[in-house]
C-alpha cells in the first residue's frame, strides 16, 4: 500500500478536494507539521475518527515509525505544505522509501501562488532560496539582472529586510519592483508591492516570500548623480540579455585607465549599453565618442541611456553604430582613446586594427575575463610597439548577515592598458 503524500495550501485540509479528504479520513497514521497537529486533531474528532498523528518536524524520528506502519500494512498519509517535492518532505521520503512506494498529490507551490496573485506569467522566472543560507548567492544572481526573481526568505536571517538590503547594496533597488507575499493560500493572505522607501509592515508574517520584477528604472535626477560611477540599476539594458554591462566598480577603473583628454576621439568598441562611453562624456563633454555595438537595437538603447544621463547633445558630436568590428571601424576617425570591450573570436584582429589607427600618444584599454584572453592580446599590442601595463580589479559588495556584513565578490577583471609613443 503506497504512502500518500498530500500537499495543502494555507487553508489546510479543508481546502483539499473531497476525494483527497476521503483518503485522509481512511488513514491509520497521519504525518503532518507540528503547527497543524492541534487543528488536525480537532478535525478528526469532529468526524469521530482517531488515527495516530505524528509530527514531521523531526524527520529522522518519523522514518522508523512510517516503516513500522508499512510493515503492519497500515494506511499512511503525509500532509505537506504546497508541493512536497519542492523544498518539502518529498525528497526525504524518496531517499528512504523510493518512488514506487509513494503517491504524491501536490498543491500549488508558493511560487505559483505568488505569480498568480501578482498576475504575471512565470515561465521566465528564476528563484533562489535563502533558507539556512548566506546571502551571497542572491547578490550574485542580481548581477545577472533576471527579469523575475522569487526569493524564498529565511525569517531567522532577516527575511524580506535582508532581501531589500542586498538589493540596495547591489545598486539595483530602482531596477526592480518589490513584491511582498505573506500567508499565500490562506484566507487572510496579503500581497503588496512596496515602493522604494516604503517600510516593511510592522506585522510582517514570518511565512512570506519576496518577488522581484524587473522594470524600467525611473529617469534619474541629473543633479543628484555622482560625478562618475553611476549605480548599475539606473542603466537601461537589453531585455533578452540583462546584466551584460560593465559593473560600476570596473567602470570607474576603466575611466581612470583611459586617462581621458579634454578633447579628441574615443572609440567604445563593444559598447553594450554605452555605460563607459556615456560616463566618459559626462566627465569630458568635448570628447567625440564613437560607440560601436553589433547587437540589434543596441544603438537605440545607447541613445536612450545618453538622454537619461544628460549627454545626448555631446553624443551627437560623434555617433552610435550598429555593426561588427573590425570592418565597421574603417569609417571612423582615428582615435585618441580606445576601449575594447567585446570582439569574441575577432578580438585579436580588432585590437590590431585599433593599434594601427591609434594616434601618437593614444591609449587603448581592454578589460578581460580570462588569462587566455590576456595571453592572446598582449603580443598583439607589443608587436604594435605600445607600452603595456596589466592590472586586476577585484571588488566586493557588502551583503547583510544576521549579525553584521559579509562581502560578496564580483567577478575579477583583468585590464590590459597600452599607450602608443608620442610622435617625434
Amino acid at each position: 500500500m503506497p504512502i500518500v503524500v498530500l500537499g495543502t495550501d494555507a487553508a489546510g485540509v479543508d481546502g483539499l478536494p473531497a476525494a483527497l479528504q476521503d483518503q485522509l479520513m481512511a488513514a491509520d497514521l497521519v504525518v503532518l507539521p507540528q503547527r497543524l497537529l492541534a487543528l488536525q486533531a480537532q478535525w478528526f474528532e469532529q468526524r469521530e475518527l482517531h488515527p495516530e498523528l505524528l509530527s514531521s518536524d523531526q524527520p529522522a524520528a518519523l522514518i522508523e515509525r512510517i516503516e513500522a506502519a508499512r510493515q503492519a500494512d497500515q494506511r499512511i498519509v503525509v500532509l505537506a505544505s504546497g508541493d512536497p517535492l519542492w523544498f518539502g518532505i518529498g525528497r526525504l521520503l524518496l531517499e528512504r522509501f523510493g518512488a514506487g512506494a509513494l503517491r504524491f498529490q501536490p498543491a500549488p507551490s508558493s511560487l505559483q501562488l505568488a505569480f498568480a496573485r501578482i498576475g504575471r506569467p512565470w515561465q521566465d522566472a528564476q528563484w533562489i532560496s535563502l533558507h539556512g543560507r548566506e546571502p551571497e548567492p542572491l547578490a550574485a544572481r542580481l548581477q545577472q539582472r533576471p527579469t523575475a526573481l522569487a526569493v524564498l526568505t529565511d525569517p531567522q536571517r532577516g527575511g524580506a529586510a535582508a532581501v531589500r538590503q542586498i538589493l540596495r547594496a547591489s545598486g539595483m533597488e530602482t531596477a526592480y519592483g518589490f513584491w511582498l507575499c505573506e500567508r499565500l493560500g490562506h484566507p487572510d493572505e496579503r500581497v503588496q508591492q512596496l515602493a522604494l522607501q516604503q517600510a516593511l509592515p510592522a506585522d510582517l508574517d514570518p511565512l512570506h516570500l519576496v518577488v522581484l520584477i524587473a522594470h524600467e528604472p525611473p529617469a534619474p535626477a541629473l543633479g543628484e548623480l555622482p560625478l562618475f560611477g553611476i549605480a548599475d540599476g539606473l542603466w537601461l539594458q537589453h531585455g533578452d540579455r540583462p546584466g551584460l554591462m560593465t559593473k560600476r566598480e570596473v567602470r570607474i577603473q576603466l575611466l581612470a585607465e583611459l586617462r581621458l583628454p579634454p578633447t579628441g576621439v574615443l572609440w567604445d568598441v563593444g559598447a553594450g549599453v554605452g555605460s563607459v562611453g556615456i560616463e566618459a562624456l559626462r566627465l569630458r563633454p568635448q570628447l567625440q565618442l564613437w560607440a560601436l555595438e553589433q547587437r540589434g537595437g543596441g544603438a537605440a538603447l545607447i541613445r536612450r541611456n545618453a538622454e537619461r544621463f544628460g549627454v545626448a547633445a555631446a553624443l551627437a558630436a560623434g555617433g552610435v553604430i550598429e555593426g561588427r568590428a573590425p570592418g565597421a571601424l574603417t569609417t571612423l576617425p582615428d582615435p585618441d582613446r580606445v576601449l575594447l570591450g567585446g570582439g569574441g573570436c575577432e578580438r585579436a584582429a580588432i585590437a590590431a586594427a585599433a593599434c594601427g589607427r591609434l594616434r601618437p600618444g593614444g591609449v587603448i584599454v581592454i578589460p578581460l575575463a580570462t588569462l587566455e584572453a590576456l595571453a592572446e592580446l598582449r603580443p598583439v599590442l607589443e608587436r604594435a610597439g605600445l607600452q603595456l601595463s596589466v592590472t586586476q580589479i577585484q571588488a566586493w559588495r557588502g551583503a547583510p548577515l544576521a549579525d553584521g556584513t559579509r562581502l560578496a565578490p564580483l567577478n575579477p577583471v583583468l585590464v590590459l592598458s597600452a599607450q602608443k609613443p608620442a610622435a617625434g
